[in-house]
């Protein structure tokens, strides 16, 4: 009876160290974005490299699911997964998502073909345009916003690209960091027949966010922005940004 009694008693307590280990795994979801998310290294990034150090000096262990932006952007409201990594703040995603302190800075510009003549200054610039977006992203709110020209939505910044060079689109827009990354990568000869508009649409900071129906939500959020404050005192921050080359 004694043998029975310390089994079931042995058996829980690896039961509940695996419970009290698994809550300290977080799954992550976002699309391809270089240089901040990259399907094809060990490390997938730049954000996902801030994000891990900065939960690993909390007890945490991040795990990182490439899968489309609109999907992710669903899975993390709804809490099927518990990071949106790389995000941008808007009005309508306030409502669904709590975020963190910025870890990151981006500077979002549209892109021409080169040797259009177009100058961008304020949304006004914009009329009769058409526009390639990619299916939800989160842009400036005025320009989210804005009835003056049309939106074309792709399912990635790439297509947008060969659309534009096509003809078949006046601009597109992101993160020139970005930008310049993903048409590297997918096809170099690209940059050769674009342009960036001089002046960007925003600065935005960048920000990890957490569905507010996940229950964990703050205390998701609280850890980061601990660890965050970690890794920055330490050099550990300094060190993962020098290594892609970037300034903020």
């Amino acid at each position: 009876m004694k043998k029975i009694v310390f089994l079931v008693c042995l058996s829980l307590f690896f039961w509940g160290g695996g419970v009290f280990a698994s809550s300290k795994v977080i799954t992550a979801a976002a699309d391809p974005w270089p240089p901040f998310i990259i399907d094809d290294n060990d490390s997938q990034g730049l954000a996902m490299e801030i994000i891990r150090a900065a939960y690993k000096t909390q007890g945490y262990e991040v795990v990182m699911n490439i899968v489309p932006w609109a999907r992710a952007e669903i899975g993390v409201r709804n809490g099927t997964y518990d990071l949106l990594p790389p995000t941008w703040y808007t009005e309508e995603r306030s409502k669904v998502f709590d975020f963190s302190d910025a870890y990151a800075y981006n500077q979002v510009k549209f892109i021409k073909r080169k040797g259009d003549l177009f100058v961008y200054t304020d949304i006004s610039d914009l009329t009769g345009k058409v526009i390639g977006v990619v299916r939800g992203y989160g842009y400036d709110d005025a320009f989210s916003t804005a009835t003056n020209f049309k939106k074309y939505e792709s399912a990635d910044f790439i297509t947008n690209i060969k659309m534009l060079v096509a003809n078949r689109l006046d601009l597109t827009i992101e993160d020139e960091i970005v930008a310049r990354s993903v048409i590297q990568q997918e096809d170099p000869a690209l940059l050769d027949q674009i342009e960036f508009v001089d002046r960007p649409l925003s600065k935005k900071p960048l920000y990890l966010a957490v569905g507010l129906q996940n229950p964990r939500c703050k205390e998701l959020i609280s850890a980061f922005n601990k660890g965050l404050k970690v890794i920055k005192a330490d050099g550990t921050y300094s060190k993962i940004v020098a290594k892609y080359g970037i300034t903020f």
